[in-house]
């Protein structure tokens, strides 16, 4: 049996080795190695894919965020409601601007943001809201955004984990993730389902007007070379990244597809188990599985509980991760922003309970069988 490891991109990259080498060494030949046709390319391809107008790449998922909200101008002091069951780069690219996060509570089965907690939270002060489509679920789009239009507020998708993701609104019209808020933003972390070799991230949106905004922030607030117009940063995606990036988006639909696969054998193994809740799958979304997270129904106190089969799977050579044992509102980086003071049950209760396993493209049965039997071996 092949070592088993969270995400294999040795052995993804091995599939398709001799088309990222001549795209990369392109670039090398080109020696354009900022900016120029393969990153304007790789944009309009991702744009297809994704439904959107506009594409504008960037150097992370965090600067994603941050040049989101600074060009929807949000002020210090604003509030941006988002879920605190998430990576912290959601809520850190507000608290950067000095703007307010407002932590709401998730579903217990999605774990995404709750519309309904969303009402609950907005005040004079509201100006943006923040769903993270979390380990490839998506939030419940629709209700969110109805309560947008109502409210007057942005929405700007966390779509970090998300990508290829499908949602189906009670019309019948389907949209994919990142393309159904204002702004969309995503990463391209290697461990991602679009992943790059590197760093990286992009901004979506289908406003002709700002699109021009973000592009100008993203390059130093540049009109035009040396003219400046407003504070932006310098964030940027590099074309060996756009070049390799650009050959996997051709791969993404395949490697969502064994992505599923390999969440469909694992619900097989634990479905029904009286001590084990499998994903949960929307009828309006298709998951990709950026993670495949299972929560253990055990009390934490509990001899055989969520954190002991961490350790018992890494004694057995088994890689699982826990997202995320601390929540946002619950980091001391908050503190001094009242994070503390939200009360959040559900979320408290999931980080004590889920658990990832390994899922990626390059999963096989062998591996997910000796995944399995350790899982039930602890469980039981």
């Amino acid at each position: 049996m092949r070592p088993l490891q969270m995400v294999d991109t040795k052995t993804q990259y091995h599939k398709i080795k001799a088309e990222v080498d001549a795209a990369v060494l392109g670039v090398m030949e080109s020696s354009t190695f900022i900016g120029g046709k393969v990153v304007t390319d790789f944009a309009e391809h991702l744009a297809a894919y994704n439904g959107v107008k506009h594409v504008v790449p960037c150097a992370n998922g965090t600067d994603a965020l941050q040049i989101a909200m600074m060009a929807l101008d949000l002020q210090p002091g604003d509030e941006v409601i988002t879920p605190s069951f998430t990576y912290i780069a959601t809520v850190e690219a507000a608290a950067i601007l000095k703007l307010q996060p407002v932590f709401v509570e998730v579903d217990p089965k999605t774990f995404c943001m709750d519309p309904v907690a969303v009402e609950q939270a907005i005040t004079s002060r509201t100006r943006a809201i923040v769903p993270v489509h979390l380990y490839g679920h998506a939030a419940d789009m629709e209700p969110i955004m109805e309560i947008a239009r109502r409210h007057n507020l942005y929405v700007i998708e966390d779509n970090a984990q998300g990508i290829g993701c499908d949602y189906l609104f009670s019309d019948g019209t389907v949209k994919k993730t990142g393309g159904i808020g204002h702004i969309g933003c995503t990463s391209f972390y290697p461990s991602k389902n679009l992943g790059a070799f590197g760093d990286g991230g992009a901004i979506f949106t289908n406003d002709d007007a700002l699109v021009a905004k973000l592009r100008m922030i993203a390059a130093h607030g540049q009109s035009k070379r040396y003219y400046h117009d407003v504070v932006g940063c310098n964030s940027r995606l590099d074309a060996v990244q756009a070049a390799i990036l650009d050959i996997k988006l051709r791969h993404l639909d395949e490697y969502i597809a064994a992505r599923q696969k390999a969440a469909d054998y694992y619900d097989q193994a634990f479905l029904n188990h009286e001590k084990i809740e499998i994903p949960f799958r929307s009828p309006n979304c298709k998951h990709v599985f950026h993670q495949y997270t299972l929560t253990l129904k055990n009390d934490p106190a509990d001899e055989r509980n969520r954190d002991g089969l961490n350790q018992f799977l890494a004694d057995k050579g088994i890689p699982s991760m826990i997202y995320y044992p601390v929540p946002c509102h619950k980091q001391k980086m908050f503190e001094s922003l009242g994070g503390s003071s939200f009360n959040l049950p559900v979320t408290d209760w999931l980080t004590e309970r889920v658990i990832s396993l390994p899922i990626h493209t390059e999963l096989d049965e062998e591996q997910q069988n000796f995944i399995i039997k350790n899982i039930l071996e602890y469980i039981n």
